[in-house]
């Protein structure tokens, strides 16, 4: 009954994407006044995980020492070049964009801890556990 509780694999993958993303947006502040810097951004996770076939969500191999990883599905493979905004000296970051995106990491780990905090205490009550 309880060996595939789906919806923290789900809350896992959502905290690991929100971590990925906002890893991605410090990159993005820290290269601001780097000339021909293009801002980079992965796609959302509701992309990511629907793309999975309905497989779920697959640990992400970063560098070949982890374990049970898929290298190909990184988050460098997953980073999109985002020129919609452009300075003179080709530098594509925009510091208000980059903190909206940091606003929505954080908002997408948070809501990831809510949804894990929220089965956890249904998984208890099941269990007679308060």
């Amino acid at each position: 009954m309880f060996q595939n509780l789906a919806v923290f694999e789900t809350a896992h993958a959502m905290a690991v994407h929100a971590g990925n993303k906002q890893a991605v947006v410090a990159q993005n502040v820290a290269n601001a006044d780097t000339p021909g810097y293009v801002a980079r951004d992965i796609p959302k996770f509701q992309e990511i995980y629907a793309a999975r076939d309905g497989a779920g969500y697959m640990p992400q191999a970063t560098r070949s020492g982890h374990l049970h990883g898929i290298v190909d599905g990184t988050v460098a493979s997953m980073m999109q070049k985002d020129r919609s905004f452009a300075s003179p000296d080709g530098n594509t970051v925009s510091l208000e964009t980059e903190m909206l995106r940091g606003t929505d990491a954080k908002r997408q780990h948070d809501r990831a801890l809510a949804i894990y905090k929220s089965a956890l205490n249904i998984l208890r009550s099941s269990l007679g556990r308060q």
